[in-house]
């Protein structure tokens, strides 16, 4: 009995933290220890919270980490792995929004966020595109492929035809590589110059290609590795 009015007094603690002085004043392992007791009512929580973070690496690590590894590898159920897995969609869906319709040359840094929130730890690679109006606003943002660890088969066709269908007048190419390791191999170079050749018989503008990875990222457009730019 005393245990538990021990680890119900510590969440009241923890929470009331929380709504005073909001993250900045508690430790990676506490948000996420925050977050676990509203999947798991009638335990110590704090536990499983550090053992997240030391399996994962980080609190990132845990927001990146697939639902079947924080399930299998870190032990809690489904109910706290699907929480889990909410507030990383949820951080992505807000930054989309951030850069909705908003002119990416004069937020950079957002774009970027959105980028590598969205891509940035998938296990696989995928390459998305992000559409612009004629004053370089965000129309939209599409995922045009997934592959496999090391390689996403990309359509310069399917990408004019989106494209058209959304009437953009610029996009950026954006893909990740799961290595971590965002540096663009030749392989990456050549794909840049097929799109850009595509792009070009539609008039369509290439702003950048940004490569994400968990080590960091590569704009083509800030290294000058844009053909023609």
């Amino acid at each position: 009995m005393d245990d538990k009015a021990d680890y119900l007094g510590h969440r009241k603690r923890l929470r009331n933290r929380f709504q005073k002085g909001g993250g900045d004043g508690l430790q990676d392992y506490e948000l996420l220890e925050l977050l676990l007791t509203y999947a798991i009512p009638r335990k110590d929580v704090k536990p499983y919270a550090k053992a997240l973070i030391k399996r994962f690496g980080s609190l990132t690590g845990v927001l990146d980490a697939s639902q079947k590894d924080l399930e299998e590898v870190a032990k809690i159920g489904p109910i706290s792995s699907t929480l889990v897995r909410l507030v990383k969609e949820m951080c992505a869906a807000y930054l989309a929004e951030k850069i909705k319709g908003r002119e990416v040359l004069s937020s950079p840094q957002a774009v970027l966020d959105f980028a590598r929130m969205k891509l940035a730890g998938l296990p696989h690679e995928a390459f998305m595109v992000i559409f612009l109006d004629s004053k370089n606003r965000v129309l939209e943002h599409k995922i045009m492929q997934e592959g496999t660890v090391d390689r996403a088969v990309i359509y310069p066709r399917r990408i004019v035809e989106e494209a058209l269908s959304c009437h953009a007048a610029g996009i950026i190419f954006v893909h990740n590589h799961p290595s971590g390791d965002a540096q663009p191999s030749p392989e990456d170079k050549q794909l840049t110059r097929s799109l850009m050749e595509a792009a070009r018989t539609i008039d369509l503008r290439v702003l950048d290609h940004l490569i994400v990875g968990k080590e960091g990222y590569c704009s083509f457009a800030e290294s000058r590795m844009l053909p023609g730019a």
